[in-house]
């Protein structure tokens, strides 16, 4: 077995609890089934999925499709089908969210740091990353795409929660109970426990000191995301600077909550909808108001 070196697997409280890391995040399948040589196979399944899409789209490689059109020189690159169905999707969320929503946006990062310093980028260093910002300048025609020079594509605002969908699709079939994937917050549930009970999942409260719980979420089937700033931020003077950037300004969203969570039906579906409200800054509550779905906005 190849993955053991990569797959923890332990039994706790008549769980199976797969756990590996991944996209930079903790991820971990609770799987509730006496069957350990299942519960193994699906947590590979899991495994070898995110670590795939990890390599595939990560920006921090030099070997996939996103370095390639990060680093194409305004010339046009043809994509697969796969990076296709995501770039139609970041435009989907482009046109939907007026603008805020911009893949191209992070290259902002090369002024903005949130590595715990109190060092707040000059309006004018933002001006100059701004230039190479903004979906409405790239050309893309399924399954062709060119951007200007220094311009590049960050699908790290997707990807994880594109990651649990596909674990979702592919393990399902194999499925003999309840399973509750988790990938660094980012949830889906695929069928209720063996006791027919919802899987239980608690909900950090992000303006505690210490971890502490905000409110629990009972989940049969459907998917969880977070979306917020609560660990990455700078403080100067008093002033707290999310790391939840507004791509029309190059600043943080003034007066978005420090997180959103919300339930839909699919992880990418519930994390286009908590980016969304965070973008809305203030009016992030109303925002979900009128989604009509479950939410918690702190």
């Amino acid at each position: 077995m190849n993955e053991a070196l990569a797959i923890s697997l332990q039994r706790q409280n008549n769980l199976w609890i797969g756990r590996f890391s991944a996209m930079a995040s903790p991820c971990e399948l609770l799987l509730d089934t006496p069957d350990e040589t299942l519960a193994y196979q699906l947590v590979a399944i899991a495994e070898r999925e995110a670590k795939r899409i990890e390599q595939k789209f990560s920006r921090y490689r030099d070997d996939n499709i996103i370095f390639k059109i990060n680093n194409a020189l305004g010339q046009s690159i043809e994509v697969d089908a796969e990076t296709a169905l995501l770039l139609d999707y970041a435009d989907q969320c482009y046109q939907l969210s007026d603008g805020q929503f911009d893949i191209t946006s992070g290259v902002l990062r090369e002024v903005w740091r949130f590595d715990g310093s109190d060092c707040v980028p000059s309006s004018s260093e933002i001006k100059s990353v701004l230039s190479r910002v903004g979906w409405s300048k790239v050309n893309w025609q399924y399954s062709s795409l060119t951007m200007d020079k220094g311009m590049e594509i960050d699908l790290g605002g997707i990807g994880k929660e594109y990651a649990v969908d596909r674990v979702a699709l592919l393990i399902r079939p194999y499925l003999q109970s309840g399973v509750l994937i988790n990938f660094g917050g980012d949830l889906c549930a695929l069928g209720p426990r063996l006791n027919g009970q919802p899987w239980e999942v608690a909900i950090e409260d992000s303006e505690k000191s210490k971890k502490s719980q905000a409110a629990l979420v009972s989940l049969n089937s459907g998917s969880v995301a977070t979306s917020g700033d609560t660990r990455r931020f700078l403080i100067k003077d008093g002033v707290r600077y999310g790391h939840i950037l507004d791509p029309m300004t190059g600043w943080p969203v003034p007066d978005a909550p420090r997180s959103v969570t919300t339930v839909a039906s699919t992880c990418m579906e519930a994390g286009m909808l908590a980016t969304f409200a965070i973008l809305r800054g203030a009016g992030a509550k109303d925002f979900l108001q009128q989604q009509e779905i479950e939410f918690l906005c702190l």
